[in-house]
């Protein structure tokens, strides 16, 4: 078994070693993307962003009742819903129309936020298979350049070409996949928090009525 591993490691470090000066550049991009990947499908949660303790009292409020519950969820699950939320808050004694502005400020903010580091999956994407283009040149250069005078060197050009290759589309097709996932996931939050604080807003904001905060103590 240990020798099974030992040559499996063997042959795996050859494969990468083959690949010359642009399989160093791919394996750097794809521990770049592997990190962002990572951080990014943490800061996603769904609990993350919509505490259910803020939805569910979100659904319970109604018109006219005073909102110091609400404040202390607010500094108890700090997310983007709960900035949001705090945005509303302290703009209460505006007028519905500046409130509501404030809020659409903010939530821009946050969703930007949420997307940060989206860009260098996106990137990723498309710089990945041409570094891996770029290998594959680089190895027929060589082999051309060997052809009738050094048969090693024309098998080590082979294989600088398909080993940048293969790991270019290894490197982008899972960059793909996730940042089109995130983008979708973000679109539905996003959905789902205008949702509620669409919701708080009209709650906060009955006609006739003038919503009150009381000192949280």
């Amino acid at each position: 078994m240990e020798l099974f591993f030992a040559s499996v490691l063997q042959s795996t470090l050859e494969f990468f070693i083959r690949g010359g000066f642009f399989m160093i550049i791919l394996l750097v991009v794809s521990v770049v993307a592997g990190t962002v990947i990572i951080l990014r499908g943490v800061a996603l949660r769904e609990k993350a962003i919509l505490p259910p303790a803020l939805a569910d009292e979100i659904d319970r409020l109604q018109p006219g009742d005073d909102l110091n519950t609400l404040e202390r969820l607010i500094s108890r699950h700090p997310s983007a819903l709960a900035r949001i939320l705090g945005t509303l808050l302290k703009h209460l004694t505006w007028s519905r129309s500046e409130a509501v502005e404030a809020v659409q400020t903010r939530a821009r903010h946050e969703v930007a936020r949420l997307e940060s580091g989206l860009v260098v999956l996106e990137i990723t994407t498309g710089v990945a298979p041409l570094l891996g283009l770029l290998g594959t040149l680089s190895g027929l250069v060589g082999i051309f350049a060997s052809i009738g005078t050094d048969p090693v060197a024309v098998a080590r050009g082979i294989a600088e070409a398909l080993n940048t290759t293969i790991v270019g589309l290894a490197v982008a097709v899972p960059s793909l996949v996730t940042f089109n996932y995130f983008q979708r996931r973000i679109e539905v939050m996003a959905v789902e928090m205008e949702s509620l604080v669409a919701d708080m807003i009209i709650k906060c904001y009955p006609p006739g009525a003038t919503p009150t905060v009381e000192p949280v103590s």
